[in-house]
């Protein structure tokens, strides 16, 4: 088994959308980023939720669902400020 290369944040990456989208304004289009790292941040600052479920982020031959992005995005290595997600109204809470 070969040792785990650490990911490198600087290499261009790709991020598509979920094959099958039921609601298609809520989705989002193909977009290519200069660096890995933007990307990630796209995707878990700027798109809504239910997009990225089902999105992939490519980067070179590695492909990360929506918890791997989500893992790029916490790690240590992460090089990017963090913005904190806008805190959505649940309204099954509200309901109750």
């Amino acid at each position: 088994m070969r040792p785990m290369r650490p990911f490198n944040f600087n290499t261009s990456a790709e991020l598509f959308p979920a094959a099958i989208r039921k609601k298609k304004r809520a989705g989002f289009a193909y977009r290519r980023f200069g660096t890995a790292a933007e990307a990630v941040r796209y995707a878990m600052e700027e798109l809504p939720a239910d997009s990225l479920n089902g999105a992939y982020l490519q980067v070179e031959e590695a492909r990360f669902d929506q918890n791997g992005i989500r893992s790029l995005y916490e790690s240590e290595a992460f090089p990017l400020p963090r913005r904190p997600r806008p805190v959505q109204a649940n309204t099954d809470a509200d309901a109750a």
